[in-house]
C-alpha cells in the first residue's frame, strides 16, 4: 500500500516537472516573438527616427502636415509598444482571441509593406519591414499551438 501511494506521488511529481518544463520551452516561442517586437520598437524609434521621420519632416513644406505625418510615426511607435506587451502577456497566458488581434494588427501592417512596396516601388526589397511583421505572429502562434494550459 505504501509503495504504490509512493509511486502515485512519484508519478505525479515527474507529470508535473513533466508538464512545467514543456510550458516553459514552447512559451520559449512567444517570448522570443516579444523580444523581436521590442528589437522592432527600438529600430523604429532610433534607426527610422533617423532615417526616415527627419527627412520625411523636413521635407514637408506644410507645418500641417508635417505635424499630421508626426503624429501617424508617434501612433505607430505605440502600437508597437503595445503589441511587445501584448506579446509578452501572451507568453504567460494562452489567449487565441488576444493572439489573433496581435497577430492580425502585425499581418495588418505587413500587408501595408507588401502592397505600397509593389505599388510605388516595384520591389518589396526596399522595405523588408513585413519580413518581421510576418515572422512574429509565425513565432506567435508557434509558442500558443504547443503551449499548454494547466
Amino acid at each position: 500500500m505504501a509503495k504504490t501511494i509512493r509511486y502515485r506521488i512519484d508519478r505525479v511529481n515527474a507529470d508535473h516537472y513533466s508538464i512545467r518544463n514543456r510550458m516553459e520551452t514552447t512559451m520559449l516561442w512567444t517570448r522570443l516573438a516579444a523580444a523581436l517586437m521590442g528589437a522592432t520598437v527600438l529600430i523604429h524609434v532610433f534607426a527610422g527616427g533617423v532615417d526616415v521621420h527627419a527627412p520625411m519632416q523636413a521635407a514637408l513644406p506644410d507645418p500641417g502636415l508635417a505635424a499630421f505625418a508626426a503624429v501617424l510615426w508617434h501612433a505607430v511607435t505605440v502600437v508597437l509598444i503595445a503589441l511587445t506587451y501584448g506579446l509578452w502577456v501572451l507568453a504567460k497566458h494562452r489567449d487565441l482571441a488576444f493572439e489573433i488581434v496581435v497577430s492580425g494588427v502585425q499581418v495588418g501592417f505587413a500587408a501595408v509593406f507588401l502592397f505600397y512596396g509593389l505599388t510605388r516601388l516595384g520591389t518589396v526589397s526596399d522595405m523588408p519591414q513585413w519580413v518581421i511583421f510576418l515572422a512574429i505572429p509565425a513565432l506567435t502562434r508557434l509558442g500558443q499551438s504547443r503551449e499548454r494550459v494547466l
